[in-house]
C-alpha cells in the first residue's frame, strides 16, 4: 500500500513534549482551536468556517469539528504565515473578551492572559540576568586560571584572591595567596625555566577550554555555536529553524561560552548572550498558551529577550532595546517596546545584584570621563571613523571569504582540528605579549582608562612634574620609557587582533564579533590618543592648540580616543548607529561624548557602505542562504509578478486540486509526487477560478486522521472544500470535507502588478506565498523564495545560493 508508506513517512511531528521544547521559533502544539472563529456563536446558525451540520446527507462529515494536533503548524526550514498567525490571535483576543462579561471566572482569565505578557518578561529578565551572571562569573575565574590558582581557594580568581590581602596598593596584583603555576610547581616565579613553564601551562589550558567547549558542541547542540545573531534575525523575520532555541542549545552555550572565552580566543561573549537570551525566551513562551500556540506573538517575545541579552551583555538596557529594534527585529510594534525596556530593566537588574565584577558595575570595562572634548578633536574622531569603517569593510569580506572556504572545501569536515590549531596559534602568539595575555574584556579597560595619580599601569607611565597638578586632573605629560613600551606592544596586539579575528569568527565554538571589533578600535584609538597628547605636549604653541591647549592643561583624554575607536570599529562591522551610540554613552555614563560617538559611528557607516553595502550578519545570512527579505534595501527594478511567478514558459502547469471532484487518493498522489508547503484550490481545472489555498501539512495530517477516525474513507472517497454537498447513492463511500483547513482569503495580485509592490507586500506582511491571477482565473504563484531568488539575479549573484543548507 503506497498510502501507508506515505502516511508513515509523511510526517513523524513533534507532537511530544519533549520534541516540542526543542523547536525554534517554534512549530508548537497549535490546535485547530484557535482556528474557529468566535464569530460563529455570535452569528447565530451561520457556521460555514467549519462545515458543521452543513450537510443533509448521513455520510457527509466535517470530522475537523473537533481540534486536531498539528493542524495549522509549520514544518521545518519553513516560513510562517504572519497573516494567519496575527488574524487567529485577533480571534482569540475577541473571545475571550467577549466570554468575561459572562463570568467572573471568565474576567480572571481574561485579566491573566493580559498580564501574561508581562510576567514573561520579567521571567525572561531574571533568567537572563541571572546566567550572564554565572557567565561572567565563570569566565573570570577560568581566564585567570590559565595563569595561576588562589591558594586562599581555588574558586576565587586572581582579583578576588587579593581582597583581603596587606599588600600595598601598587603591589595589588602580587598578593601572596596567589599563586603562577611556577611558583607552585617550582617555588619560585624568576627565571627563564618558571617563563617558559607558565607558557606551556597558558597554551594548555587554552587548548583543553577551547577542546572542550568544540565537542560539546559538536556532540550535543551543533546549534550552540557562533554568535546567533544572524540565525535570530532570520527566525523573528518568520523562518523556522527547530532547535536553535531549544533547551540543549541553551545549556551547550551556557557552558561552551565560557569555556570558549576562558581559552583566550579573539571573541567576545555579548552576541552569544543574545542568542542565550533567546533561548530563555523561547523556553519559557511554553508556560503561556497565547505565545505556545502562536508563532507571531512568539516572535515578538523573542524581540524583547534579544533586547535583555544585550542589556546583560553592556549593562545597557536602553542600548538593548534599541539594538533589537534597529538590527535584530522584522516586526515591532509599540507594545513589543514597552515589554523589551521592562524585559532588558529586570536583566539588568538581576545582573547588578550579582554584581559579578565586584565593582557594583554592570560590565568589566565601565569608565567615567570628567574632561571636555574640544571641537578641533573632531577631526582625528573622524579619522578613527574612517579606520573604523575600512576595517568593518575588510573583516567582512576577508571573513565571508574565509567562511565560504570552510563551508566549500574538506576544511568544514574537521571543526575540532580547526580550533585546535587557530587556538594554539592564538595562545602562542598571546602569551608573550601582556595585553594579548590578558581577556580581551581587561584590554578594554585598560585602553579606556584615564590615567590617575595611583595607576601603576604601562600606558600610565609617564615623566611626572606634581608642581603642575591643579586638584585632582593630571596635566598632559611627557611620556616615559613604559608608555612607549606599551605603544609597541599594543601596535603588535592590533595587527594580531586583526588578522586573527578573521578565522576565529564562525568556527563551530559561541563566537561573539562585539568585543574583538572593539578590541581593534580600542587600540587604534588609544595609539592616536597618545600621540595626539604628546603632540599637544611638546608643541602646545602650535595654531591647533594654542586657543584651548595651554602648557601644563590637561587637554587630551587618549581614554576617550579608545572608547570613540572602539565605536568606530564595531560600526563598521555591524553598521549600527543609533543603539551603538546609545550603548557606548550607557557603559561610559559621559553625556557630554555623544557627539564624537555620533561623529565616528555615521563616518564608520559611510565608509564602510561606500565599499560594500550589508553588515557582517546580513553577509552571513547570505552565505548560509536563509530567507531573509531585508526591509531596508530598496527595490527599484521596472519587473512585474508575471516576470517572478511560477509555472514559467516552458514549465509544467501549475499543481492544483479542485474545490469538489478528487478523491483521496488523487490528492495523496499529488503530496507524494511533489514537495510543494502548499497548494491552490479551484473550481475546476477547465474554469482555474480560484477558491482558496491549502497546505500541504494540513492536507497530510487531515487525510490521517480521517483515516484513522472517520468510518467509510478510502482512497476512492471525494474531498470536498464547499458548504454544500450533492447528495450520494447509498452505495457511495463517504465524503471527506475540509473546508475548516481552507484558507478563504490567499492574497493574490494580477499578473501586471509591478514587483515592487509584490517586493513591498512581503515585506510588510511577512507573507509566505502570493497568488498571482488574470481576470480572476489562477495563473501561478509567487513563493518568498522566489522573491529572494529574483533581487539576487537582479543584484547579479547566484540565485541557487538562495536556498537554505
Amino acid at each position: 500500500m503506497d498510502q501507508k508508506g506515505y502516511r508513515r513517512g509523511s510526517f513523524q511531528s513533534s507532537t511530544s513534549d519533549e520534541d516540542m521544547l526543542e523547536i525554534a521559533g517554534a512549530s508548537l502544539d497549535f490546535s485547530m482551536a484557535d482556528d474557529d472563529p468566535p464569530l460563529d456563536r455570535e452569528m447565530g446558525g451561520f457556521s460555514s468556517y467549519n462545515g458543521g451540520g452543513m450537510n443533509g446527507t448521513s455520510t457527509m462529515m466535517d470530522f475537523l469539528e473537533e481540534p486536531l494536533p498539528g493542524v495549522g503548524t509549520y514544518e521545518d526550514f519553513n516560513t510562517i504565515d504572519w497573516v494567519r498567525e496575527k488574524s487567529r490571535d485577533r480571534d482569540r483576543h475577541r473571545e475571550i473578551t467577549s466570554r468575561s462579561k459572562e463570568s467572573t471566572w471568565a474576567l480572571i482569565h481574561s485579566v491573566s492572559d493580559a498580564f501574561s505578557g508581562w510576567l514573561l518578561m520579567l521571567l525572561i529578565g531574571l533568567l537572563a540576568g541571572s546566567l550572564a551572571g554565572l557567565i561572567d562569573i565563570s569566565a573570570h575565574w577560568m581566564t585567570d586560571l590559565k595563569e595561576g590558582v588562589c591558594l586562599a581557594g581555588f574558586w576565587f580568581n586572581h582579583e578576588h584572591c587579593c581582597w583581603k590581602s596587606n599588600t600595598t596598593f601598587t603591589d595589588r596584583d602580587k598578593c601572596p595567596e596567589w599563586k603562577s603555576w611556577s611558583q607552585l610547581i617550582l617555588g619560585h616565579g624568576e627565571g627563564a625555566f618558571a617563563y617558559i613553564l607558565n607558557y606551556f601551562m597558558y597554551v594548555t589550558w587554552a587548548l583543553l577550554f577551547s577542546l572542550l567547549a568544540v565537542l560539546l558542541v559538536k556532540g550535543f547542540a551543533p546549534y550552540a555555536c557562533g554568535s546567533g545573531i544572524p540565525e535570530i534575525k532570520t527566525i523573528l523575520s518568520g523562518f523556522i529553524i527547530r532547535g536553535y532555541l531549544g533547551k540543549w542549545t541553551l545549556i551547550i552555550k551556557t557552558i561552551t561560552l565560557v569555556l570558549a572565552v576562558s581559552s583566550g580566543l579573539s571573541l567576545g561573549k555579548e552576541g552569544p548572550l543574545v542568542h542565550v537570551a533567546c533561548c530563555c525566551g523561547n523556553i519559557l513562551c511554553h508556560l503561556f498558551t497565547k505565545y505556545r500556540k502562536n508563532e507571531a506573538k512568539r516572535r515578538e517575545v523573542l524581540s524583547a529577550a534579544a533586547a535583555a541579552g544585550v542589556s546583560v551583555a553592556f549593562g545597557a538596557p536602553i542600548g538593548g532595546v534599541l539594538f533589537s529594534l534597529e538590527e535584530v527585529s522584522y516586526y515591532f510594534p509599540l507594545k513589543t517596546l514597552w515589554r523589551s525596556f521592562f524585559a532588558a530593566l529586570v536583566a539588568a537588574f538581576t545582573l547588578r545584584s550579582i554584581n559579578p565584577f565586584g565593582n557594583s558595575r554592570l560590565v568589566l570595562f565601565y569608565v567615567e570621563f570628567h574632561m571636555p572634548w574640544h571641537l578641533l578633536e573632531l577631526v582625528p574622531f573622524i579619522l578613527l571613523g574612517i579606520f573604523g569603517g575600512l576595517w568593518g569593510a575588510f573583516f567582512i569580506r576577508s571573513n565571508i571569504a574565509w567562511c565560504r572556504r570552510r563551508k566549500t572545501t574538506k576544511l568544514g569536515k574537521y571543526p575540532v582540528l580547526e580550533v585546535f590549531v587557530v587556538t594554539a596559534i592564538t595562545a602562542v602568539l598571546a602569551f608573550p605579549n601582556e595585553y594579548t595575555r590578558m581577556s580581551t574584556s581587561e584590554l578594554i579597560s585598560e585602553l579606556f582608562n584615564d590615567c590617575g595619580i595611583l595607576d601603576s599601569s604601562k600606558l600610565c607611565e609617564y615623566v611626572n612634574d606634581f608642581n603642575s597638578t591643579k586638584g585632582d586632573d593630571l596635566p598632559d605629560r611627557a611620556a616615559g620609557p613604559g608608555v612607549y613600551t606599551a605603544m609597541w606592544q599594543l601596535a603588535l596586539a592590533l595587527i594580531m587582533k586583526v588578522f586573527i579575528t578573521i578565522f576565529t569568527f564562525g568556527m563551530k565554538v559561541p563566537s561573539g564579533l562585539f568585543i574583538p571589533s572593539m578590541a581593534v578600535g580600542a587600540i587604534a584609538g588609544r595609539l592616536l590618543g597618545v600621540a595626539m597628547e604628546q603632540l599637544a605636549y611638546y608643541h602646545h604653541d602650535w595654531a591647533i592648540f594654542s586657543g584651548w591647549c595651554s602648557q601644563g592643561a590637561d587637554c587630551i583624554t587618549p581614554g576617550l580616543y579608545a572608547m570613540v575607536g572602539a565605536a568606530a570599529c564595531l560600526g563598521g562591522v555591524t553598521r549600527m548607529t543609533v543603539s551603538l551610540v546609545v550603548i557606548m554613552f550607557e557603559l561610559t555614563g559621559g553625556l557630554e561624548y555623544i557627539v564624537p560617538l555620533m561623529a565616528a559611528a555615521m563616518t564608520s557607516k559611510w565608509v564602510a557602505d561606500a565599499i560594500g553595502r550589508e553588515g557582517i550578519y546580513d553577509a552571513h545570512i547570505r552565505l548560509n542562504g536563509y530567507p531573509f527579505l531585508e526591509a531596508k534595501e530598496e527595490f527599484s527594478h521596472k519587473t512585474l509578478a508575471m516576470d517572478v511567478m511560477r509555472p514559467r514558459r516552458n514549465d509544467p502547469p501549475l499543481t492544483v486540486i479542485t474545490q469538489d471532484s478528487m478523491t483521496v487518493e488523487d490528492v495523496e498522489t499529488i503530496i507524494n509526487e511533489t514537495t510543494y508547503s502548499g497548494y491552490p484550490v479551484v473550481v475546476s481545472r477547465e474554469s482555474q477560478r480560484l477558491v482558496g489555498f491549502v497546505l500541504r501539512r494540513d492536507l497530510i495530517i487531515s487525510i490521517e486522521n480521517a483515516r484513522k477516525k472517520q468510518d467509510g474513507i478510502v482512497s476512492t472517497s471525494i474531498i470536498y472544500f464547499t458548504d454544500h454537498s450533492p447528495p450520494l447513492p447509498p452505495s457511495s463511500p463517504s465524503m471527506l470535507k475540509l473546508r475548516s483547513i481552507l484558507d478563504l482569503s490567499p492574497f493574490t495580485v494580477t499578473d501586471q502588478t509591478p514587483m515592487e509592490i509584490v517586493v513591498d507586500i512581503f515585506r510588510k506582511l511577512g507573507l509566505r506565498q502570493c497568488l498571482v491571477t488574470h481576470n480572476g482565473k489562477l495563473l501561478g504563484i509567487i513563493t518568498k523564495k522566489d522573491v529572494l531568488k529574483h533581487i539576487a539575479q537582479l543584484a547579479n549573484q547566484d540565485p541557487d545560493s538562495i536556498l537554505f543548507n
